[in-house]
């Protein structure tokens, strides 16, 4: 029958008709199949012994000889099909050129049916077919050999291990013989092509409909959506398909947060810019951290349906917007539909007041900073030289040279201002933790700590207590100020040598300063308050009403939006986290130099935490104040015992853990920053 089928097929395919012989042969190779069929199931006649004859080839032996050629004798006949087990006819044809200029092209047909092992074959009830143990084994062989071809294997592989993972490589539900889905159910097995060619690009093209097999609805869905017109109405091959955002061999349940977080990241793919923008937002930032309660890119404009912003059926468009919003937020006022999700800093014309507000908040925190540590450093480059100089520094400490009992303390700050200045640095500590891990959501530290707090829902109620706990300190302090002038207002001296109020002789101790730095003058002698004294002052006037207004929209967000509208929450954010970092880079190191790190006070000056300071410093660093109390007749009353080393000891403990978690704020502070600017 083998060589009947053979002869015949070549006669009809010379000497008939295209059609006619197209027919005949089909004819004849499914009678083939049908004989072989039969043959395989019709009992053996008992017949004599023959002489011993050579040993049969095993199949496997049988398998590798019958060439691709003689499969596609049949098989590459255009139409050939046989009956389904639904008794439809169901197409067995495969383009022979097409099959061998692919990928498979150079291995045997059986070298994947390997339950084939004669010609004709008889009809197989259940195909079998190995894609995974034979891309496996070749690996293996590959790195045996150490052939070109393990790096491109090696990605097979590791895709192997992905799908053996993903939702298609389980069980059926309804039939748990077999997988949900395989790799021949997704891939053209006859025609893999290379990523770029034609064929590989018709290929793609017809991916959703083969998705859409198991996927009706979505399939249903996508067709009317902007990826799915410009796919299967456009054949534009660089539209997305559904393997662009589930992923291709890794596919997991779209009830598991690791799964949306990385379809969001997917949609990033191609949409670069807006992602970008997205993380920048709380929503982005939360998924930034890992976690995905926090709306994402399909919550607002929709999956399978998407349709351009300007599409009347877009849930993002103007009309559909709110109720979008309403989804999560369902007490969202108009002013939520105003927020611009997407605003960045960089854009003046599509977001004015996000790019204003952006680049003032860049000036004043290179302002800010770029001249206080400026200011630091001509500082101690001055007492460098001076201690270069002269062998010493320009003040020798005398604390712990001579008994406490002989050195005479000056009482500067109370018991309340201390506790309040305590209370104060652990408020701001913690403000800037749990602040900066959702600010700088990108770092490698930030999802640890965030983790740690038990996610950005606790960490977020954590740090609105902190910031209540420092605002009402701010507020009481007000107070407090307020009743001391209201009781003697009439004679209060607002620019007075005990006032916090700047005046013009801060401005002349700057320039006097900056001439000393220079050595062009002595060093100014300064009253109660110095300049850098004073501004540390006010500065908490700045941050509280920057950032305390700024966090209390975006925390009464609904209050927010029914009387402003939506883009005070882009500019809010800017505020609130720029202004975070002005705040935290002014105070762990600028700051720190004031008061701690100044050669006279390195490595710590404990007087916030003690409340006094020896009599020899206070007159050196506040001379006209000192002059003022000596005429008067008013030191005595201040001078105090020296603190006991118990409290010295405390100071100096409290004192450095404070420093160090600063410290330690700054290189994450600064780790995120290089971050977020490099990418």
């Amino acid at each position: 029958m083998r060589s009947w089928s053979r002869i015949l097929l070549r006669v009809s395919a010379v000497a008939l008709p295209s059609t006619v012989a197209r027919a005949l042969a089909i004819a004849i190779c499914a009678a083939a199949l049908g004989m072989g069929a039969a043959n395989a199931q019709q009992p053996t006649a008992p017949a004599e012994q023959p002489a011993a004859q050579p040993a049969e080839p095993l199949p496997e032996q049988q398998a590798a000889k019958i060439p691709s050629e003689t499969c596609l004798g049949c098989h590459g006949i255009d139409g050939f099909a046989v009956p389904g087990p639904n008794g439809q006819m169901r197409s067995l044809f495969v383009d022979g050129r097409k099959f061998l200029n692919s990928v498979h092209g150079k291995r045997l047909c059986v070298d994947c049916h390997q339950q084939i092992t004669e010609i004709p074959h008889p009809k197989l009830e259940r195909i079998k077919v190995g894609c995974i143990a034979c891309h496996q084994d070749m690996y293996e062989d590959a790195l045996f050999q150490n052939t070109p071809e393990k790096a491109e294997l090696a990605m097979v592989v590791q895709r192997i291990d992905s799908f053996l993972k993903s939702v298609h490589a389980r069980p059926n539900r309804e039939d748990q013989s077999s997988t949900n889905a395989t790799c021949y159910n997704c891939h053209e097995p006859h025609y893999i092509y290379p990523p770029g060619t034609s064929i590989w690009s018709e290929w793609r093209l017809g991916l959703p409909y083969k998705c859409g097999k198991c996927h009706t609805q979505e399939l249903a869905e996508y067709a009317t959506s902007i990826h799915g017109r410009q796919v299967l109405l456009d054949y534009n091959p660089k539209a997305a398909i559904c393997a662009d955002c589930h992923t291709s061999h890794d596919i997991a349940s779209t009830a598991l947060p690791a799964t949306l977080l990385a379809i969001t990241q997917n949609c990033g793919s191609c949409h670069q810019e807006n992602l970008k923008s997205y993380l920048e937002t709380y929503h982005g930032q939360v998924n930034r951290l890992g976690y995905a309660y926090t709306a994402k890119c399909f919550d607002c404009h929709g999956n399978h349906g998407i349709q351009r912003v300007n599409d009347p059926g877009s849930k993002v468009s103007p009309a559909n917007r709110l109720q979008t919003c309403r989804q999560c937020h369902i007490d969202a006022t108009v002013g939520f539909a105003t927020f611009e999700p997407h605003a960045t800093g960089h854009d003046f014309a599509r977001y004015p007041y996000t790019w204003v507000a952006s680049k003032f908040m860049i000036l004043l925190l290179g302002g800010t900073l770029s001249f206080f540590w400026l200011h630091s450093l001509l500082w101690w480059l001055r007492e460098y030289r001076d201690h270069k100089a002269t062998g010493t520094t320009t003040h020798v400490r005398t604390e712990g040279l001579i008994s406490d009992d002989h050195v005479q303390y000056y009482q500067r700050w109370p018991v309340m201002w201390r506790i309040a200045h305590l209370v104060f640095a652990l408020c701001v500590i913690m403000l800037v933790f749990t602040g900066m891990t959702l600010f700088y959501a990108n770092s490698i530290w930030a999802p640890t700590v965030q983790g740690a707090f038990g996610g950005p829902r606790i960490t977020g109620t954590v740090h609105r207590i902190f910031a209540v706990a420092f605002v009402s300190i701010f507020f009481a302090h007000l107070v407090y100020v307020g009743q001391r002038i209201a009781r003697s207002w009439r004679t209060f001296n607002w620019f007075g040598p005990t006032s916090m109020v700047p005046n013009l002789e801060d401005i002349l101790d700057i320039f006097l300063m900056f001439k000393w730095f220079f050595g062009l003058g002595p060093k100014p002698e300064f009253d109660k308050w110095a300049y850098w004294e004073k501004f540390d002052y006010w500065a908490p006037f700045w941050g509280v009403t920057i950032i305390g207004l700024s966090g209390a929209m975006l925390w009464f967000k609904t209050l927010t939006a029914s009387i402003l509208p939506g883009w005070v929450f882009n500019v809010a954010t800017i505020f609130h986290g720029e202004e975070a970092v002005l705040a935290a880079g002014f105070l762990f190191t600028v700051h720190f130099f004031n008061n701690h790190w100044r050669p006279e006070n390195f490595p710590l000056d404990i007087l916030m935490f003690t409340g006094s300071m020896p009599l020899e410093k206070f007159r050196r660093e506040h001379r006209i104040e000192y002059d003022r109390l000596v005429r008067t007749g008013q030191l005595d009353k201040y001078l105090v015992q020296a603190p006991s080393r118990p409290m010295k000891r405390g100071s100096q403990i409290l004192g450095f853990t404070l420093m160090g978690a600063g410290l330690i704020l700054l290189i994450l502070i600064l780790s995120g920053f290089v971050r977020s600017v490099l990418g």
